[in-house]
């Protein structure tokens, strides 16, 4: 048993160090989808690379949208800050990651907001 659980950790680190090292390009920016919670209605949205839209009662700015060489629609990732208008309080700053939305997600009574894919035009 100890053995099979030194061979799962490794084959897990090797696996990550080669994901570490894969190819990255930039896109001109992301598409984003917001869910108004209250409403239950969701739209999709294009924000250009170093650009801010205004959203309710948020501001959302895209920093930056990344993706894996050759596949702007997988696994792209995308740096957001999130900030409350009237208050100018953060919300929240930091990547989210388009194939797993909840392991870096925006936490906001009113609105959800995630990565769909990188613009690459």
């Amino acid at each position: 048993m100890i053995k099979f659980l030194s061979v799962l950790i490794i084959l897990a680190a090797s696996a990550s160090a080669s994901l570490a090292q894969q190819q990255v390009s930039s896109g001109t920016g992301a598409q984003l989808r917001v869910l108004d919670k209250v409403s239950g209605q969701s739209s999709n949205y294009e924000l250009a690379s170093g650009s801010s839209m205004e959203l309710g009662m948020l501001t959302i700015s895209l920093r930056s949208c990344r993706f894996p060489e050759g596949a702007p629609a997988n696994d792209a990732f995308a740096y957001i800050d999130v900030v409350e208008t009237q208050t100018a309080q953060p919300v929240f700053g930091g990547w989210m990651i388009a194939s797993s939305p909840a392991l870096n997600a925006m936490e906001h009574s009113r609105y959800d907001v995630w990565v769909l894919r990188c613009k690459t035009s």
